[in-house]
This record gives structure tokens, sequence and C-alpha cells, in this order.
């Protein structure tokens, strides 16, 4: 891991920009020397770590405590994307706004982006937990497609929170059920691109004894802040 970027931020937080071979990120963490507890947080299918919600999000959780991490995964953000994926998902926005089926479409874009993105999610972990300054529990926060299967896959995560979980690949609709580490479930119930009754499905899949669900009016950005602290509160009761 390749630390390019250091700068404090008003509130102690450090943040630095980083690169883990070709996998760019970014890690925040708390004024305090101690070791903190760990948040890796993914955005949506093709948005940049960047985007200022997630932004947000990290810098208020490295506020209250956690190392905050986040990675640019394959073809999101400034990782280049191949032209097959530009025209899916361009075939994609438009069946959408046409209310075609886009089923077939999104297995065909978002199942190979989580397989390629959960290897690499790992890597990163790897190398955050060897830092000093890291010293666990892991949570997850975001992207749900991605976090069920990293959930599944990874025995290091202890809590996750998942985002907007009504298209979700088949394959993380059938591994929904090994997803056994305490959850946070968010939904907008207006949500304009996830079906509200696939995502009550998938809450209903999900293997934990420990699973809550918050529902918001809204559409799909619509999220409240108060969630935000809400998610630090169930952070709270799981890795510390």
């Amino acid at each position: 891991m390749h630390f390019i970027t250091e700068q404090r931020l008003d509130d102690g937080v450090l943040e630095r920009e980083f690169t883990l071979g070709e996998i760019p990120g970014t890690l925040w963490t708390p004024a305090s020397a101690a070791p903190a507890p760990l948040i890796l947080m993914a955005h949506n299918n093709g948005l940049p770590r960047t985007a200022d919600r997630l932004v947000a999000r990290a810098r208020y959780c490295a506020a209250q405590g956690y190392a905050v991490a986040t990675i640019d995964a394959p073809g999101c953000g400034e990782r280049p994307r191949s032209a097959a994926d530009e025209q899916v998902r361009a075939d994609l926005r438009r069946a959408m706004q046409a209310g075609e089926p886009v089923d077939e479409i999104f297995e065909s874009l978002v199942g190979p982006l989580v397989e390629n993105a959960v290897p690499e999610w790992r890597t990163t972990l790897d190398a955050l937990l060897a830092l000093p300054e890291i010293g666990g529990p892991v949570g997850y926060s975001g992207w749900t497609a991605v976090g069920i299967r990293l959930a599944v896959a990874e025995p290091r995560i202890a809590a996750a929170g998942f985002f907007a979980g009504g298209y979700v690949p088949r394959a993380q609709r059938e591994e929904a059920r090994h997803v056994t580490v305490p959850l946070l479930f968010l939904l907008q119930w207006d949500d304009e691109g996830n079906p509200r009754q696939r995502a009550l499905d998938l809450f209903d899949a999900f293997g934990t004894g420990e699973k809550t669900l918050h529902a918001n009016p809204g559409g799909h950005t619509g999220t409240p802040w108060l969630e935000a602290e809400d998610g630090i509160r169930f952070f709270g009761r799981h890795l510390t």
C-alpha cells in the first residue's frame, strides 16, 4: 500500500489517498492514536470513491473514532471501463427509462463487477489490517451486491450495513441466506432504481438472526442523514 497524498481535516481526521497495485483508494483515520476499528465503505455501481455522499459519511464515521476505507472497484470511478461495459450501462439506462425488463442486462453488468470487486476488497483489507493505526474488528457499509458476497466470503467482517437492495444479481440473492453477521438494511421506499418488493424479499432471505430494516420515504439518493447517525450506533454495538 503506497500513500500518495495526506491532509489533516478540520475535525482532526487524517485523509490519505493510496494505491495498492492498480487499486486506488482513500483512507480516513481518526485523530486518536489508538488502533481503530475499520469500516469498509463501498459505493454503488459506477460511482467514484470521491462522490460527495460517500465522502461525507466516511468523514463522519472517522470523526466518531473509526478508520474508514474505500476503493474504486474495477470499472468504477477512475478505473478504466471497457467499451462493452459502457454499452451495457447505456442499454440499462435506456431500458429503465422505457420501463422495459432489465434483469438480464443488469446481470450482464453487475454480476461481473461483483466477481471482480470482492477479491480486490479482500486484498485491500489485508493491507489495511497490517497498518498499526487499524486494529479491527471490521464492518462493511454500502453497496448491497458487493456486501453480500464479501460478508459471505470474508470471515473478518463482523457487521454490515447495506443500501438499496432491490436489484441484486441472482448469485447474491442465493448467497443472502448465508449472511450471518448482524445486519442493518436501508431501504428508500420510493427508490426509482430498486423495486421495493425485491428489497423486502431480499431482507427476508438474509440468514442472520440479527437484522434490522430501516425504510424512509423518498428516492434513491434521499437517504436522510439520521441514518448515518444510526449507522454509528449500529457499528458501535458490534465493532467496539
